[in-house]
């Protein structure tokens, strides 16, 4: 089952006065735009016009996928609460409307929420468009549009600012459970470790906009962007494995150890995550590292997503030698020289043969090249640990191996990563944990 996000917006220039709509339909998962639709509505109020935006969002996804799950949101409060059934439609202009939008899709598919203003600017754009073009007389072109583009570059710039607040925080490092933040900073001080940050291959599709109920389909092309017309990429959703009894206690838990399975806390994690990975309707397939954790995890998904479980041994975790089974500072404490070596060099092993970083990026670039090739143009659920999933994120922004350290990635957290034709990658999501909440 696809899942849609509508914005929608409306306004009246002297509320009644000339009036006009704008919609937007993004993809979910990506945040790609689908479809825009304005229109000059002639006089109204800013509440009619708010509406008639909401209905045309509404009808234009119904028109994509009539079996889709709806999330709308709008800076209206007014139309949100009465939408959700909170606040009484009294206003004779407006039931009508209402009732037709609640007609679209089946209630319990669509869920409503407000946004404040600024995060609702290409909707807004494409309203204030339509009444612009209405000025002239004229009704809103597609050709004329220009709200996408502004949309992406306040996206870049918001990027840009969060890289740079990034970049100032306190570094989180080390593998599935040793992320003692006083230890990383001390380790980081001993070995020099400094960050990078890796650029992003970002690709733009087609987007198909609606002018006055008539389709037409134009491409948006930015400086710097890929061409569009690439087919359809292998996706990965990364998905690290739930909570096991190690988890809590930060300990390095990797292929070398104990093998231990999920505790109740990481059982109740892939509940919550196969149920929203069920209600996206993406995943075509589910392939999982060989340890326990990851198997359990990937079979609790699978039941929700009707799925088979496939073994792939090169998503297995990074095998830390001497140090499975022991927190960072108990590693520090006994193994300084070693672990100060480790990070500050990819190609050192953990004590006692464990594996070092660039093996395991050696390992998972093969990983990847295998599973692009056996599942072109599909979405792929990958169920892993914390240094694969990391990897794969770091091979696709193009980062240093000691990029690793500066993500942390949670249990039972979601990644996404898209491979194109041309040997592009675009990092689409990193370590959301909104389905555990």
């Amino acid at each position: 089952m696809r899942e849609f996000i509508v914005e929608a917006d409306g306004g009246s220039r002297g509320n009644p006065g000339p009036a006009g709509y704008g919609s937007v339909v993004l993809d979910a998962t990506t945040g790609e735009t689908l479809v825009e639709a304005a229109e000059y509505i002639g006089v109204a109020t800013n509440n009619v016009a708010e509406y008639r935006g909401l209905l045309a969002g509404l009808r234009a996804a119904h028109e994509l996928d009539p079996s889709a799950v709806v999330h709308v949101r709008m800076d209206s409060k007014l139309v949100v609460e009465q939408m959700s059934g909170r606040w009484k439609i009294k206003h004779p202009d407006m039931k009508p409307l209402a009732m037709e939008a609640a007609r679209v899709f089946p209630p319990e598919r669509v869920t409503y929420e407000w946004i404040p203003r600024e995060k609702n600017k290409h909707a807004d754009r494409l309203a204030n468009e339509a009444m612009d073009a209405g000025g002239r007389g004229q009704q809103w072109s597609a050709a004329e549009s220009t709200a996408e583009l502004e949309a992406a570059a306040t996206e870049a710039a918001t990027e840009a600012a969060t890289e740079a607040a990034t970049e100032a925080a306190t570094e989180a490092a080390a593998e599935d459970g040793a992320e003692d933040e006083a230890d990383v900073r001390a380790a980081k001080a001993v070995s020099g470790v400094s960050g990078v940050s890796g650029g992003v291959s970002r690709v733009s599709g087609g987007v198909s906009r609606v002018s006055g109920g008539v389709s037409r389909v134009s491409r948006v092309s930015s400086p710097g962007w890929a061409p569009a017309d690439l087919g359809a990429p292998a996706t990965f959703v990364l998905l690290r494995h739930g909570e096991t009894p190690l988890t809590p206690q930060k300990r390095f838990s990797g292929s070398g150890g104990t093998d231990p399975s999920l505790s109740g806390a990481g059982r109740e994690q892939a509940e919550r995550a196969g149920a929203a990975l069920a209600r996206r309707g993406t995943i075509q397939a589910v392939v999982a590292s060989p340890l326990a954790r990851t198997r359990e995890t990937a079979g609790i998904v699978a039941r929700h997503l009707g799925l088979e479980v496939s073994i792939e041994e090169g998503l297995r975790e990074t095998d830390f030698g001497a140090w499975e089974g022991l927190t960072f500072g108990e590693v520090r404490e006994r193994y300084p020289d070693d672990l100060n070596r480790w990070l500050a060099d990819p190609a050192a092993e953990p004590t006692g043969g464990g594996e070092s970083f660039a093996a395991t990026g050696t390992r998972i670039e093969a990983t990847r090249k295998k599973l692009v090739a056996a599942y072109p143009g599909r979405t792929v659920l990958l169920v892993s640990h914390v240094t694969p999933i990391k990897t794969f994120v770091q091979l696709a922004l193009g980062a240093p191996p000691e990029a690793l350290f500066r993500m942390e990635l949670s249990a039972a957290a979601l990644s996404a990563v898209a491979y194109y034709a041309d040997g592009n990658a675009s990092v689409r999501l990193f370590n959301d944990t909104s389905h555990l909440r």
